[in-house]
């Protein structure tokens, strides 16, 4: 698959260069972003509603998201689910890259420079565009792992806590419900 490559920014057209916001802005974002969520899926069940109405709502505030998405857990690995961006890696095993040490310990990373990473042990590159990144993991109300969420900045250290604070409370908000409907197997 190929893309029309903005020869001014090195990376597809379709995609805006990421851009940072201080703490102010990024709250006022969240905030912003957490309300129209919870109006918008206000008694959905369907987790992957849930997910593809999450990108949509998080990539319009969040400037700096170059690239956002679920991994689903699936089968005892990770595959793609629903996200905005660029081609994403199809499937990730469990401890494998951000996404997979993610997945085996069920705690947050922010990762400032990603190229500073091992690549394929530490870190997969679906996008050389991609500098930072934070990835949260997804419960149900069992406290099972049901996905990571992922966001790819293009530029370094685009994530902090704040974006941990806020990303943990909208997937707790979202996903560790009475009802939810999956679609994969875990």
């Amino acid at each position: 698959m190929s893309h029309n490559i903005d020869p001014e920014q090195g990376m597809p057209s379709f995609i805006n260069p990421s851009r940072n916001l201080n703490n102010e802005e990024k709250e006022a974002a969240y905030k912003q972003s957490i309300a129209e969520i919870n109006a918008v899926l206000d008694g959905e069940n369907n987790m992957i509603v849930k997910m593809a109405t999450i990108n949509c709502i998080l990539k319009s505030h969040i400037p700096y998201a170059y690239w956002i998405g679920f991994y689903c857990l699936n089968d005892e690995r990770l595959t793609v689910g629903p996200y905005q961006g660029t081609l994403g890696c199809i499937h990730i095993e469990i401890g494998k890259g951000v996404c997979g040490a993610v997945a085996a310990d069920k705690q947050t990373k922010i990762v400032k420079d990603v190229h500073q990473l091992v690549e394929g042990e530490e870190h997969i590159t679906c996008d050389p565009n991609s500098h930072s990144e934070i990835v949260v993991p997804v419960f149900d109300k069992e406290n099972k792992l049901i996905a990571v969420f992922d966001v790819d900045s293009s530029v370094k250290e685009s994530f902090d806590n704040t974006d941990q604070v806020y990303l943990e409370q909208i997937m707790k908000d979202q996903f560790e419900v009475d009802h939810l409907e999956r679609q994969f197997k875990g």
